[in-house]
């Protein structure tokens, strides 16, 4: 009996996948839902706070203090998610004060109000071997020139030089899907990291997503061998000491069966947003 296989595959699916085949399994095959950490819901807070920053805020007024009503109204937002970490006062006050920083640290990569955002929060997504691969971007703009820009904000740690390069896939993802759904490859990829600040820059070339396509067409196939034959092993590393799924792991001594139980499906995103300005 084989598994089904995955919907769809994205930037994070395909990092799962790269960095332990199970948690691939129990995340993008069987959709079980990981509970919230306070790293990813601090990303998630002020990621809303930039969204609503540029959606709801014509330029000219996107200053440091509407910024902070953003992220207030961010807060509100995802308050339930909040209230799921069942924070103490301090550490209650330490995560806003880290959002807080995080916000300031947008302000000391670029000034918002000569930004044209032409989707913020933007789902794109094209067939791919009978699933689709998806993607949601952060922002994307447009230039004076006409060129697309896409932009990915980071709330964790820049990465060493070393590891610049391999970073930058999430972002190259994105242009291969604007290059497939939009018909334009944008001229430049971004990443943010908030809390340094840092900006990370590369071109998508060509040559760029050509490879990328034979990383995803390897991905791919290696999954649908996973799916075949059940065989989804997982992969030791640093990054068991933070993985939801330790208790369930084989290699930790765990029963993988008691994972479909501790956590329920996955519920499937809502509708994307449009494009904020046509592209012609």
């Amino acid at each position: 009996m084989s598994l089904p296989l995955p919907r769809s595959l994205s930037p994070t699916k395909v990092s799962t996948f790269r960095n332990c085949a199970l948690a691939f399994r129990f995340s993008a095959v069987e959709e079980l839902e990981e509970p919230g950490t306070v790293a990813t819901t601090r990303g998630r807070l002020v990621h809303r706070a930039l969204e609503r920053l540029f959606w709801s805020t014509p330029p000219g007024r996107r200053d440091r203090a509407r910024a902070e009503v953003c992220l207030d109204d961010a807060w509100d937002d995802l308050a339930e998610e909040v209230a799921t970490l069942e924070l103490t006062g301090p550490a209650h006050q330490r995560l806003r004060a880290e959002t807080e920083l995080l916000v300031d640290g947008y302000y000391a990569l670029e000034d918002p109000d000569l930004v044209r955002p032409v989707g913020v929060e933007l789902t794109l997504e094209t067939a791919f071997h009978g699933a689709v691969l998806r993607g949601i971007i952060d922002r994307l703009d447009v230039t004076a020139n006409g060129d697309l820009v896409v932009t990915d904000y980071k709330t964790g740690r820049a990465p060493r030089s070393a590891f610049e390069r391999s970073s930058l896939t999430g972002v190259t993802f994105y242009a291969l899907l604007c290059e497939a759904v939009l018909g334009r490859r944008p001229r430049v990829v971004r990443l943010l990291y908030l809390g340094e600040p840092v900006v990370i820059t590369a071109e998508p070339t060509p040559e760029v997503l050509d490879g990328l396509r034979r990383q995803l067409d390897a991905v791919w196939s290696a999954v649908e061998r996973g799916c075949a034959t059940e065989d989804f092993r997982p992969r030791q590393s640093g990054l068991c000491r933070s993985c939801a799924w330790q208790p369930y792991c084989p290699a930790f001594g765990g029963d993988p069966d008691g994972a479909r139980v501790a956590f329920p499906r996955r519920r499937h995103p809502a509708a994307h947003r449009p494009l904020a300005v046509s592209l012609a």
